[in-house]
């Protein structure tokens, strides 16, 4: 296996490919099934191909697929996993060069394709279980997938699901696995291996790419436009509690046998010192029948408390453990496992129960995955407590980006327009690497219904509607427009900003202002709120819904005017000066000096006062400020309070309005959180959160370099880079941002009279100070 360096140099050298919308390559080659009667529902199974070979080519190039999730392996190498997540509609495929892999002689290729069925993540689409593979190149035809491969199920594997609701929230995630080893045909991947009992598979429809006419399959192919995952061996850190075994000393932070003995049983709980996604892999030799089970949690819960409470993430005792997990039952042999799905922890439970023989674990390891990012940014400040904040932030933005952005990984990995906006500026400034963010721009332009809105979220088999959410994925394809030189990607988005915005036109009411709409209208988790509503009148919208859409309308102008239509540019300038005038009509209130979520100005927030600045509806600095610094200081029994989430929005409109300075003195909701020993950013920075790890609270991230060093985007596409910093009660700050051209590099020193700024850029980069 590659070190992390070298994975991650190979993965930022891939090309930055313009994936089409449609892609009309011929295929040759047919699906494949399980044998009749065997693809609905959940099952693992087991697909292979011999074959023999004079000599290896130098090149042998091949695309597959799958339906629902594969594993690829060649002569027993495991080569490449996927598909990337998308829709059946929108069904990725890997190409992959398997000659380095070949041998003369007698040769294997290996798939393992499951499909969760009933149990699926809400993420995961299926149409039912179908494996394809098509060498490029028409003279290797023999190894398409086709009548000659032979099929077998894996007996082994069961599904263990995860509850969608229970006491300790909601979850959308696919299931856990049950992992017998005296039913699993081991050495099936290898050439030799006797398959004569196997099934030959069942033929389905020719293979056909997106755009195709008349295809005559439901999976519609387009290429992989992202890398492939990183994959890196990591130690777990230590032994927080034993029972009925003492391990090594130094397990599991480095390999260490120990054995349980027969008929008994041993509990361990291992912490892997931070929060982690990946593959847990347990090595067992001996036990015949003993059961080990895996279980997973981002942390404990306080025993006496309410449900959900944790207390601080590094205190175990006392309190209870609930998580879910996996269970391998041994067959007495030396084995490996790993689940086919990566997991999520920072506490995994081992539980070992034996039989009559006594069971030796071997190890217990993980191996880390996610999206290849590669950290560019740099902060650097004489506060050690900035430093942890960076780090955590980077650590959150990780593990919440996989084959998409995801809202967390534990609980639903699902992506939300509203939580991938903010994780999208988060990539930008501290990797650079824009390839998830146009594939999350486009799954969500895809998920657009009928009504003209996109999903909540997507993909997700399961359709949820937040309108407010559209409205920020607008933003979000402005984002891109902003930071990334890529317009024509741009301009394919357009149809989508329209659609969205002709949605919200058709309930504008006589008076300018939007009618009651249908879904949910979520904004951020506010306790006083309903289901995160924000509150209205009784047949109008809030203040915040309404200032969203005017944002959306500001962003498509600018979008339409530079790579659209000037006239339709035109007339959205014209709502939203329009709309702009009814919102500070109606909604303002001088005897407040502030605008009221409600018409009758009985409620307010600091949700609608925040977003009124970044709209620009306020008259002039002075006041912008003097607004900012009231909304900021509010107690929340005056004004509705900011989530970590809505902070991104808070601590933006504080910069617009001359406050940035203050930025540094306003952590306090991540000071909170790391001293609860959170090692990732919560949902919510109260002591009820549900999730852990949740990347709309990374905005950090971004304003430690957008606003703190002050270097920023001054025109589309990064063309010109402004810097303005905010070094606050700092005299030096310095540090690094990734930049389309390369890295910008500041080193800010405060006099007393001005700041004193030296910089580098890549050439071609016009800085303006």
């Amino acid at each position: 296996m590659p070190s992390r360096r070298e994975f991650l140099a190979a993965a930022a050298s891939l090309p930055l490919p313009a994936v089409p919308r449609f892609d009309a390559k011929a295929w040759r080659t047919r699906w494949i099934h399980p044998p009749a009667g065997e693809s609905a529902g959940y099952g693992v199974y087991l697909f292979r191909k011999s074959f023999n070979l004079e000599s290896p080519p130098a090149s042998l190039m091949v695309r597959v697929s799958a339906d629902s999730r594969y594993e690829l392996r060649v002569n027993g190498v495991k080569l490449c996993w996927g598909p990337a997540r998308g829709t059946l509609d929108w069904l990725h495929y890997e190409t992959v060069d398997i000659a380095p892999h070949l041998r003369p002689g007698a040769n294997v290729i290996a798939a393992t394709v499951w499909n969760d069925g009933p149990y699926a993540a809400l993420s995961q689409f299926s149409h039912e279980t179908a494996f394809l593979l098509e060498a490029e190149s028409s003279g290797f035809d023999q190894i398409n997938a086709g009548p000659d491969w032979r099929c077998l199920r894996d007996a082994a594997y069961e599904a263990i699901p995860v509850p969608q609701r229970s006491q300790y929230g909601y979850f959308a995630i696919g299931p856990c696995e049950k992992f017998d080893a005296a039913k699993h045909p081991w050495g099936w991947e290898q050439p030799g291996f006797d398959d004569s009992a196997w099934l030959p598979v069942r033929m389905g429809y020719l293979a056909a790419g997106r755009g195709q006419r008349d295809a005559q399959t439901r999976w519609a192919l387009v290429p992989r436009e992202l890398p492939p995952m990183e994959e890196t061996p990591v130690r777990l850190a230590k032994v927080r509690r034993a029972e009925g075994v003492k391990p090594p000393e130094d397990f599991p932070a480095k390999p260490a046998a120990w054995t349980v003995p027969a008929n008994s049983k041993a509990i361990l709980l291992l912490d892997h010192g931070h929060l982690a996604t990946g593959f847990p892999v347990l090595s067992i030799d001996g036990g015949q029948g003993a059961r080990v089970s895996l279980r997973y949690s981002e942390g404990l819960f306080q025993s006496e408390k309410p449900r959900r409470v944790k207390g601080n993430r590094n205190e175990v005792e006392g309190k209870t453990f609930w998580g879910y997990g996996d269970v391998v039952v041994a067959d007495g042999r030396p084995r490996q496992w790993r689940p086919l799905y990566w997991r999520t922890w920072r506490y995994i439970e081992l539980a070992v129960e034996t039989g009559a023989a006594p069971l030796t674990i071997n190890d217990v390891s993980a191996v880390y995955t996610g999206y290849p990012f590669s950290l560019k940014a740099r902060f650097e400040s004489t506060s050690p407590e900035h430093a942890q904040i960076f780090e955590t932030g980077w650590r959150t933005a990780r593990l919440c980006a996989h084959e998409t952005y995801m809202d967390c990984p534990y609980y639903e990995q699902l992506q939300y327009a509203g939580d991938t906006r903010i994780q999208c500026l988060v990539t930008l400034f501290n990797s650079g690497d824009p390839r998830l963010v146009r594939a999350a721009i486009r799954l969500l332009e895809r998920s657009r219904t009928p009504d003209g809105i996109t999903l909540s979220r997507s993909p997700s088999t399961l359709p949820q509607f937040i309108p407010p959410f559209s409205l920020w994925w607008i933003c979000m394809v402005h984002d891109y427009w902003w930071y990334v030189p890529d317009p024509d990607f741009v301009r394919e988005m357009l149809p989508g900003v329209r659609s969205v915005l002709g949605f919200y036109q058709q309930f504008i009411g006589d008076d300018g202002l939007l009618a009651s709409m249908p879904y949910w209208n979520y904004v951020d988790w506010v306790p006083a709120w309903r289901n995160g509503t924000p509150p209205s009148s009784e047949d109008r919208m809030s203040a915040t819904i309404h200032m969203q859409l005017l944002l959306a309308l500001q962003a498509a102008a600018d979008l339409e005017a530079a790579t659209g239509d000037g006239t339709r540019a035109a007339e959205y300038r014209v709502l939203a000066l329009r709309l702009a005038v009814n919102i500070r009509s109606r909604f303002w209130k001088s005897g407040r000096r502030m605008f009221s979520e409600d018409l009758e100005g009985n409620r307010f927030s600091q949700h609608a006062n925040v977003l009124a600045v970044l709209a620009g509806l306020v008259e002039d600095a002075a006041a912008s400020k003097d607004l900012m610094e009231r909304t900021s200081s509010a107690p929340p029994s005056e004004l509705d309070p900011c989530s970590v989430y809505f902070r991104f929005y808070l601590d933006r409109a504080m910069a617009k309005a001359g406050l940035g300075d203050r930025y540094l003195e306003r952590l306090g909701t991540w000071q909170f959180m790391l001293s609860e020993g959170l090692t990732t950013w919560a949902e919510i920075d109260r002591p009820e959160t549900r999730s852990d790890c949740h990347a709309w609270g990374a905005s950090p991230n971004i304003e430690f370099l957008r606003t703190v060093l002050g270097v920023d985007s001054a025109a589309p596409g990064f063309s010109k880079v402004s810097i303005r910093p905010h070094l606050g009660p700092f005299k030096r700050l310095a540090g690094a941002v990734p930049h389309p051209k390369g890295i910008i590099s500041v080193e800010i020193e405060r006099t007393a009279t001005a700041y004193a700024i030296k910089h580098s850029a890549p050439p071609g980069v016009e800085i303006v100070l």
